[in-house]
């Protein structure tokens, strides 16, 4: 991994299931920033240096959803690794931006961990 950690963005409501994700990534070496919401994902990517990797939900509660936040993301930082979780729909490939990865809930969070190969 180099001497500078990876960094992860996850984006979950659900605080259980956002706690184990970013425990699970702590334990890999990862630098992790953990969001409720797209609204204050999009104020930590505001605040922060560039993420290598953003893991959103597409529904959480705000003004806008994970797949918005992730058109979002690769809008403004391309080289960033999208992955894009729903346990209730799955979009279009069209739907999603160009890039990014879509993963059925519930999900491994090693295939997230493949992207980075």
């Amino acid at each position: 991994m180099g001497a500078q950690p990876k960094r992860i963005l996850v984006v979950e409501d659900e605080p259980f299931v956002r706690h184990d994700l970013c425990d699970f990534f702590e334990d890999r070496g990862f630098q992790v920033f953990a969001a409720g919401t797209a609204d204050e994902a999009l104020r930590i990517i505001e605040e922060q240096p560039a993420f290598g990797a953003v893991l959103t939900d597409i529904h959480t509660p705000g003004a806008i959803d994970g797949l918005r936040l992730a058109h979002m993301v690769k809008e403004r930082h391309p080289p960033t690794i999208v992955v894009v979780a729903s346990g209730v729909t799955s979009p279009d490939r069209e739907a999603l931006p160009e890039g990014a990865h879509f993963l059925p809930k519930p999900f491994n969070p090693r295939a997230v961990l493949r992207q980075f190969d």
